[in-house]
């Protein structure tokens, strides 16, 4: 008999507890939210859970440098906590254990704050870093930490944890004693939901020993467990069934494992259903709004018609009384009329022509993306058949590049077509390019850690422009997806700032890439230039992320210009504004 490994399903929900009655927060969304006593701290939390993490970031940081974190010692451990939640959300795990190490040595008073900091600690290594053996003592040391009086969710929490790293690291006697745990506790709080979780990784566990009726009898009590069976619980139902799938399918018992696939997939299937469900109302929802901005688009316009017949009448009766003179005047009107229609419908087709060549372009590399995407999602179910994990975590990766690329993709659509009707507003302020740099580049880490390449941020902390914040920011991001896409690993992208004259700030992004040829490279100043052919067919492209770049700087006073030799690499130079000295 081979068994097969099945995902404790308690991974899945390993942060999944509610509604046990306590009097005093205990979740640790709810725990952390009692000890935030200062509107900055409320916000950066709640920045925080809402996955907001440059605005969070920004806050985190000036919070770390006010008076309070120096004098209070458990308000400097809290800052310290959230940082490390941030950096964990941004996979920046090695970072974020270096900060939650830190705030565990600054906190003296509040063991509620350090049991979720271990617990923390634990999930990076399990999955994140990927490091069991330094997994368990971190769990232990959080064990250490409940007592009598812990309330039932921090429990269950840490018993549910310390069942899974020991299952993974076959353990299996301590797993079963903590699973058992959690279960207890689950049933004398009437959670029937997580109760029957728990019986699931027991049965889990059993299959993974070869206990084939132990695990069988685990499965059926999971199921059974469910006091009403509706759409909170179908996911867990749909995994459950297909666990007694396979139980039946290692005993042999092949029509018994048939009826619990059916079911599994049933399920699956109404999980599906519903879904999609939801999004065409939400679809509904869209199309009511659009069409209903369409009726007042036709309103309007027959109001204007309306308005010009009736101009048109007062004209007519200006006219009987002054013949020859108004019939000369509006002889001119209308030459110079059909000039200015001409004009105009010869800049629509040009703008249509564009536009057509423009989603021509997007659709190709939209559509390769997603054919790229399936065939990963092919291999990605072949290897988990095989349990190579290495190769698992090599298409997760790639398969978030490639759904990177195409929101990238998007997003400058997205602008591109603001700026082509004019509803994007510019706000030309005062700014320090060092600042917007990082913030940019925060969101980078990861990618420049996978991808090796070395990063520096060398814009001088003095240099001041005149910008409009939020378009400079997508121009620096444009420009470092750029430098990054045609950038091998163990390359090298560095940004730094260069004063041209007395008026302008040079801000470059230079990278040791692939380079571009001259023919290339005066393509892309062209105005409204999109290529429709690329030197590196490997890369998605439509060079609107430039031309997107190119519009917003000239919006922002600026000008742009390109240097690169073809292997050698490439400098993005933009040139901005500069602040007088008394500025």
């Amino acid at each position: 008999m081979s068994a097969k490994f099945l995902l404790p399903l308690s991974f899945l929900v390993c942060f999944f507890f509610s509604g046990f009655s306590q009097h005093k927060p205990c979740k640790k969304k709810e725990f952390i939210e009692s000890l935030c006593n200062s509107d900055k701290l409320h916000k950066a939390h709640l920045l925080l859970s809402n996955n907001s993490l440059e605005e969070s970031y920004e806050l985190i940081e000036n919070l770390k440098l006010g008076s309070e974190a120096k004098l209070d010692k458990d308000f400097e451990a809290l800052i310290l906590f959230l940082e490390g939640e941030l950096h964990r959300r941004n996979n920046s795990f090695k970072k974020s254990v270096e900060t939650y190490e830190l705030s565990l040595s600054k906190n003296t008073t509040n063991n509620d704050l350090a049991f979720y900091a271990y617990i923390a600690l634990g999930d990076i290594y399990i999955s994140g870093i990927r490091d069991f053996d330094k997994v368990i003592p971190y769990y232990k040391k959080a064990e250490l930490l409940l007592d009598k009086e812990s309330c039932p969710e921090k429990q269950t929490l840490l018993y549910n944890a310390l069942g899974n790293i020991n299952l993974l690291s076959k353990n299996y006697d301590e797993a079963e004693k903590y699973y058992i745990k959690g279960l207890e506790l689950y049933l004398n709080n009437n959670k029937t939901t997580q109760a029957a979780i728990n019986y699931s990784n027991l049965g889990n566990l059993y299959f993974e020993q070869y206990k084939d009726a132990k695990a069988e009898e685990y499965f059926l009590k999971a199921i059974n467990t469910f006091q009403k069976k509706d759409s909170t619980n179908i996911n867990v139902r749909q995994q459950i069934n297909y666990n007694l799938f396979a139980v039946n399918e290692a005993k042999g018992d092949y029509k018994t494992a048939i009826k619990y696939l059916e079911t599994s997939n049933t399920l699956k299937d109404s999980i599906w259903n519903r879904d999609k469900v939801w999004e065409i109302a939400d679809l509904g929802k869209k199309l009511a709004v659009e069409k209903k901005n369409q009726e007042l688009q036709v309103l309007e316009a027959e109001n204007k018609l309306k308005s010009a017949q009736r101009n048109g009448i007062l004209v007519s009766a200006l006219v009987l009384l002054a013949l020859l003179g108004v019939s000369i005047y509006y002889y001119k009107e209308k030459v110079k009329t059909n000039k200015i229609i001409t004009s105009q419908n010869e800049t629509l087709d040009t703008l249509n022509a564009t536009k057509d060549k423009l989603f021509s372009i997007v659709s190709h590399d939209l559509r390769s993306s997603v054919n790229t995407l399936k065939s990963s999602n092919r291999a990605l179910v072949s290897n988990l058949e095989t349990k190579n994990i290495e190769k698992l975590d090599q298409l997760l990766n790639t398969n978030s590049s490639i759904v990177n690329g195409a929101y990238n993709l998007l997003d400058n659509l997205l602008n591109w077509a603001m700026l082509q009707t004019k509803q994007t507003y510019f706000n030309i302020e005062e700014h320090r390019i060092y600042m917007l740099v990082e913030h940019v580049v925060f969101n980078y880490q990861g990618l420049f850690a996978e991808k090796e390449i070395k990063f520096e941020n060398n814009v001088s902390k003095k240099d001041k422009i005149l910008a409009d914040q939020e378009s400079l920011k997508i121009i620096i991001r444009n420009l470092i997806d750029n430098a990054i896409k045609f950038t091998e690993t163990n390359d090298a992208i560095s940004v730094y700032s260069k004063v041209e004259d007395e008026n302008y700030i040079q801000l470059i992004i230079e990278d040791s890439g692939l380079g571009m040829s001259d023919t290339t490279r005066l393509e892309l100043l062209k105005e409204t230039s999109l290529l429709s052919k690329k030197e590196n067919e490997q890369i998605i492209g439509t060079g609107l992320g430039i031309q997107l770049c190119k519009s917003m700087i000239k919006k922002n006073n600026g000008k742009f210009s390109i240097e690169s030799q073809l292997g050698k690499g490439t400098k993005m130079i933009v040139s901005l504004p500069k602040v007088g000295e008394n500025g």
